[in-house]
């Protein structure tokens, strides 16, 4: 993820595995901080479709988790 700032804005959002691909559903708008807060209070079975947009990156939550 190109941008790493703490307070950078970003969106966290769902990714469902829909029967014509699924549909993105926003859980928060705001500080990379913050969205990491909500992400970590999902169960692991939405953790595994969450993914943090910023202006110019997505990135899967779980692999932030990893890095």
């Amino acid at each position: 993820m190109r941008t790493t700032y703490l307070e950078a804005t970003v969106r966290l959002y769902h990714l469902d595995s829909g029967p014509e691909g699924g549909a993105a559903n926003t859980l928060f708008y705001g500080p990379l901080t913050e969205a990491m807060q909500v992400a970590a209070q999902q169960s692991e079975e939405v953790q595994d479709g969450l993914f943090i947009a910023t202006d110019n990156d997505v990135v899967a939550y779980l692999d932030l988790l990893e890095g």
